[in-house]
């Protein structure tokens, strides 16, 4: 989804941390929740910001890895950079999934990577058939690419399940993203895709390098949210993320782009110093998004991760412990090795049930 385009768009607490007790349902955070007023009035911390080093990827859950990688690496030109199978104990109190075994897998486009996890065990619940761009668990990434036009002849060669329409223009009466061209598809599991067109005079300027690659890289995972002002206290203040530009969209244009009726969306973009960036969709109109299930785990296929690695991951989550986040693993968690990509991570939930990984090399 495009935001204004002058710009990018788009956790000594270790010990203390160990020792908490394993909560693997944690309920997700509601909008009246006095730890959302607390964040909204929450002062800046620059601390958060040297401490956040990039996004380094959006992790998301799969039920069939083969079908998955067939996906994205053959309708989309994902290039598999590693594949590894991970079980134990660690990982269980990391992902908050008890008795887990995982396939993970990362693929990389341009600059940019996601992760791929297939639960092999438990295996959680698939994308409900009727879930909508305005309900609270939609996330999906934007896939760069050169030509709209071809891209989409591209995907229509393949089949790919439409969540627009079809490509959408957005017009000239919303300046910050007039010209941009988008279209939103599914993946085998529901999960939603987004490619995206930059003119000239948006985005970041190397999407406009010269080059015969019709697919180029990752723009911005976007998130849909219940209120912008929470969302923003909590990824800048706490996590360390600028916000880089913000636009009201509006119009057919971007109801068939939603494919949501009336659909009136704040969307804010938000960097860390490198990587993707991370934009909120906050629906203005309508205003009937389903929350998160509280009882949601991370083999659940609505599951999505984005990704943060910081420089010192017990100041991440001291910030996040005293401003009342709910963590997802117990405390930070040292696996035994690099094979999931970093040596110390923690899963947290943001106000709405977004998940975050933040991870220390």
């Amino acid at each position: 989804m495009p935001t204004k385009k002058t710009v990018y768009l788009l956790f000594s607490v270790g010990s203390l941390l160990a020792s908490q007790a394993v909560t693997l349902h944690p309920p997700a955070l509601s909008q009246s929740s006095p730890i959302i007023e607390a964040l909204v009035t929450a002062e800046p911390q620059p601390a958060a910001q040297k401490n956040l080093l990039a996004v380094v990827g959006v992790s998301l859950t799969v039920s069939d890895m083969d079908e998955a990688l067939a996906f994205y690496t053959e309708v989309l030109p994902f290039k598999k950079v590693s594949d590894v199978e991970l079980v134990g104990p660690e990982y269980e109190r990391l992902q908050g999934v008890f008795g887990l075994r995982m396939r993970v897998a990362k693929l990389q486009l341009g600059r940019e990577t996601i992760e791929l996890i297939d639960y092999l065990t438990p295996g959680g619940r698939p994308i409900p058939v009727d879930s909508r761009s305005n309900d609270l668990w939609f996330q999906h990434i934007a896939i760069v690419v050169r030509d709209m036009d071809a891209a989409y002849q591209h995907l229509r060669q393949h089949n790919v399940q439409h969540a627009s329409t079809g490509p959408q223009t957005l017009p000239a009466f919303i300046p910050a993203a007039a010209g941009i061209k988008a279209f939103y598809f599914r993946d085998p599991d529901g999960h939603n895709l987004e490619i995206i067109f930059f003119p000239p005079d948006k985005g970041d300027p190397r999407w406009q390098e010269p080059t015969e690659s019709l697919f180029l890289g990752i723009d911005h995972t976007a998130i849909t949210i219940s209120n912008t002002q929470a969302s923003r206290n909590f990824y800048e203040n706490l996590l360390g993320l600028k916000l880089v530009g913000q636009s009201e969209n509006y119009g057919t244009e971007q109801e068939h782009l939603n494919n949501v009726f009336g659909a009136r969306l704040l969307i804010s973009g938000l960097k860390a110093p490198s990587g993707p960036g991370v934009e909120f969709l906050n629906y203005l109109t309508p205003a009937d998004g389903r929350p998160v299930p509280v009882d949601s785990q991370a083999d659940d296929l609505w599951h999505w991760a984005t990704i943060l690695q910081v420089q010192n991951i017990d100041q991440a989550a001291q910030r996040l412990l005293e401003n009342g986040a709910t963590l997802i693993s117990p405390g930070i968690i040292t696996l035994p090795s690099n094979n999931f990509g970093f040596r110390k991570g923690l899963l947290v939930k943001d106000p709405d049930g977004h998940v975050l990984r933040i991870v220390e090399p």
